[in-house]
């Protein structure tokens, strides 16, 4: 039986602005926006070639503080690509870091090993891996 993780809550404080920087910025997909009442809202987005989506919202997603979630990953095949887009959008990103050593040989020499990072306005973390081939 296969499990795949398909949703993560990302806790924010004001929902447009989060929707803005995730879809606008990031370039993440709006999946639906669906707004129940005045105090409650449901966003999913979801980032282009991703089984997993993101739901930011208010009164019906899980009370946590907004800023709270802490290393979400994403992957791409090409880092310096992603960089320079992440760049070209406004967002404030880290410079190319690599952390660690390949156990052995990779056709990219950030392959595994190549990270970004930045946060959304409300301070959740993510890094971006390079992964071009997977072993």
């Amino acid at each position: 039986m296969n499990w795949t993780l398909e949703v993560v809550i990302v806790p924010v404080s004001d929902v447009e602005r989060a929707k803005k920087f995730y879809a606008d910025q990031l370039g993440f997909t709006v999946d639906h926006d669906t707004v129940i009442n005045d105090d409650a809202r449901i966003v999913q987005l979801t980032p282009p070639g991703s089984g997993c989506s993101i739901v930011i919202g208010k009164g019906v997603v899980p009370q946590m503080a907004p800023g709270s979630l802490k290393g979400l990953q994403l992957v791409v095949p090409d880092l310096k690509r992603a960089h320079e887009e992440l760049v070209g959008r406004g967002v404030e990103v880290s410079e190319i870091q690599v952390v660690g050593q390949n156990p052995r040989p990779v056709p990219d020499p950030l392959d595994n090993v190549g990270f970004v990072f930045f946060a959304d306005p409300d301070g959740n973390t993510w890094g971006v891996q390079q992964i071009s081939s997977r072993a």
